[in-house]
């Protein structure tokens, strides 16, 4: 690993809590999730899928949305007893925000914590990408968060309580080749949920922005341009989406606001804080199969 071939050289890489690395502006008591309504998007697949079985057994009532019906009948499936309602809606389009909305104010139901989860990934450099393919990247990695927040905010501080939860990633720590539309768009949510925070402090309204590395979703098979072989993500790097979500959850309900959600994220995470030089021979060393 790569990050284990600079922890030889720099031991006190090492400290990394083994539950949950996090930075956080808050000092807020635990949260209790139990009863709790929970919207989740892109609920049918990944993190999505964990997230409902999970968060339901953590008691809480689910609101479920992705792309398609299947999708949205599985994620509906796995929520069991904890289904509260669900609904399709595209979030690579302005109307897929605005659908998840309406369908809450029709059920009088105003979400405990909304998860910006649905998302996609390409490869490849970005002249080889076709345009549509990185411009829809970033309607539903970046601009759908930003009008699925914009939609609650105003109930959220009017009840005086709420969380937002922004899926981003690794990538949106550090530039990595044949992911610069992904890396936007990450960097993007990034900027936006730290930001976001600092609008809603006093206000009763929580963000967690979140960032795993490579786990073992759909996000690994996406599509590949400009390659003669198709990368691959070499196993030793791949987590296990259980125990990401396991530790999103603890992060949400200790109010944080930044969660290193697996070991080689947290790793990578303080090489680029402490010895950021570091990170193309990070980056070179972690690829190589």
């Amino acid at each position: 690993m790569l990050a284990n071939s600079c922890l030889f050289y720099f031991p006190f890489f090492r400290s990394t809590n083994p539950r949950n690395v996090t930075c956080s502006c808050y000092a807020n008591p635990m949260t209790n999730l139990k009863d709790k309504i929970v919207l989740i998007t892109g609920a049918g697949g990944g993190f999505g899928r964990e997230m409902t079985m999970q968060f339901s057994a953590a008691g809480c009532r689910l609101f479920v949305t992705d792309v398609n019906d299947k999708s949205v009948e599985r994620a509906a499936g796995l929520a069991g007893s904890s289904l509260l309602g669900s609904v399709v809606a595209d979030l690579g389009t302005e109307q897929g925000s605005m659908i998840i909305e309406h369908s809450c104010a029709q059920m009088k139901i105003i979400p405990d914590v909304i998860i910006n989860n649905a998302g996609v990934a390409v490869t490849g450099r970005l002249d080889h990408v076709p345009r549509n393919k990185w411009e829809l990247l970033m309607q539903l990695n970046l601009l759908s968060p930003m009008r699925l927040c914009n939609l609650f905010i105003p109930d959220f501080i009017a009840r005086g309580h709420g969380h937002f939860v922004n899926i981003s990633s690794l990538a949106g720590w550090i530039g990595v080749d044949g992911l610069s539309a992904y890396c936007a768009s990450k960097f993007g949510l990034r900027g936006f949920g730290e930001s976001l925070a600092a609008d809603l402090e006093g206000t009763g309204v929580k963000v967690t922005n979140v960032y795993p590395s490579f786990s073992q979703t759909a996000i690994l098979d996406s599509e590949q341009f400009g390659y003669e072989t198709p990368r691959i993500v070499p196993q030793r790097l791949i987590s296990d989406p259980a125990d990401v979500v396991r530790n999103i959850i603890e992060g949400v309900q200790k109010n944080q606001l930044s969660v290193f959600p697996d070991k080689h994220a947290r790793r990578v995470h303080y090489i680029k804080r402490f010895a950021p030089w570091l990170i193309p021979m990070v980056i070179r060393v972690e690829g190589a199969d």
